[in-house]
């Protein structure tokens, strides 16, 4: 997730800097994209990885189970499942993770991804929000997803607050299409928070992703603000979004309480500077070497060496940290998060998985939310060809919307 404490020009426009060295031509002739049948395999693939480690780590988010160890577990499924695939190509094929595995409860928002000696554990009852990210070449799939830790449905404010981000998610899937704009899927997602009585969390921003880039110039704001002023972006045929929904029981104004919580941090591509420090070298050698571009967590550094090394590393910009950010103790909140294919027929969400049964206190009775859950996801074909396909796309697109209504 793009969540900045500090939102400046930079920040919300760090893209694909690390390509400058390349002339406009050769990266115009080199970007690939949905066209290319090889590319939407390679997100397919990651997706699926990205989907099975979810999965997994859902199974072992149980009471006084350490956040560490479920973390380390992500990564190194995510590292070991995509290890095992392109190892007879001629050509080295970058792979792994592309953002580590963060396990944020309750009332904090995101980033947690905890150092080898951190103790904290899940307790009875947490919403736990999991985010993690993978690519294959490049081509990067991100997911995150909203649990609570108890048996049965979900019910109250947990309920509210999940059932506000599946909505909203619903709504920005079906509204992130060609023709259409960013400004549409903030205000929508707005108006679905508050029908459930939710806030959206201001300074999250949805990115189109490319090759290698995990933060891309179009985006889509969670919430309008004069300090977070974003240009005006249609969608287009063959983009990659991952599109990023986080709601809040409170204010939906997160704050930052001790930057010493960060451990998550990404390489500032188009910075430079001596380090001074022998450790400080070390560190930024080790990250050049394994994260050169992916955002990467602190604890699969040498520790001892980190500490002192990253301090000299911030301090001059080289890396971009992801800070541990936090509504007020007592509020709740929810995550989802995922990576969607806009191809010619149709938007293809490719990371997702199902939630609890959930008992929301609201229902939505909005006609206008209505008619964005019912548009379809898929696009209708043009003349004859394959029909029944179109159709049984567009009934399935009705049944997801019938099972989220259910929902709201």
């Amino acid at each position: 997730m793009s969540l900045y404490f500090k939102f400046s020009h930079h920040h919300i426009f760090c893209s694909c800097s690390w390509l400058k060295t390349m002339s406009d031509e050769e990266r115009e002739e080199r970007e690939l994209d949905l066209t290319s049948p090889e590319v939407v395999t390679k997100y397919k693939s990651a997706a699926e990885i990205v989907n099975k480690a979810l999965q997994l780590l859902l199974s072992e988010c149980k009471p006084k189970a350490k956040i560490v160890d479920i973390c380390e577990k992500g990564d190194s499924f995510v590292r070991e499942q995509t290890g095992n695939m392109y190892k007879n190509v001629k050509k080295k094929i970058e792979r792994g993770v592309a953002f580590p595995t963060c396990i944020s409860v309750n009332n904090t928002v995101c980033h947690v991804s905890p150092l080898a000696s951190d103790e904290t554990v899940l307790e009875e009852g947490d919403v736990l929000k999991i985010d993690m990210g993978c690519h294959i070449d490049g081509f990067i799939a991100v997911v995150a997803h909203t649990h609570v830790l108890q048996q049965g449905p979900v019910t109250g404010r947990a309920a509210d607050v999940i059932a506000a981000a599946n909505t909203a998610a619903e709504v920005a899937l079906r509204l992130v299409r060609p023709g259409k704009n960013n400004k549409d899927v903030t205000e929508a997602i707005q108006k679905v928070a508050a029908a459930y009585d939710c806030k959206i969390v201001e300074g999250v921003l949805s990115h189109q992703k490319k090759q290698f880039v995990i933060e891309g110039n179009k985006v889509v704001l969670s919430v309008s603000a004069p300090e977070t002023r974003v240009d005006d972006a249609e969608f287009e045929e063959n983009e990659v979004y991952a599109i990023d929904i986080v709601t809040s029981t409170g204010e939906g104004k997160p704050k930052l309480l001790d930057e010493k919580q960060t451990t998550i941090y990404k390489r500032a591509v188009d910075k430079s500077y001596h380090l001074k420090m022998k450790a400080s070298r070390f560190i930024y050698s080790e990250i050049n070497q394994k994260f050169p571009i992916m955002p990467f967590t602190a604890r699969a550094l040498e520790e001892k060496r980190a500490r002192l090394g990253l301090v000299e590393c911030l301090n001059h910009d080289l890396l971009e940290p992801y800070p541990v950010l936090h509504e007020k103790p007592g509020d709740l909140v929810a995550h989802i998060k995922f990576t969607v294919l806009l191809m010619p027929n149709g938007s293809d969400r490719i990371t997702s998985h199902s939630l609890q049964e959930l008992q929301p206190t609201k229902t939505v009775d909005d006609p206008e939310i209505k008619a964005w859950l019912s548009l379809g996801t898929k696009m209708k074909k043009k003349g004859g060809g394959k029909k029944k396909k179109g159709k049984k796309a567009d009934e399935a697109a009705n049944e997801e919307t019938k099972d989220e209504n259910s929902h709201g």
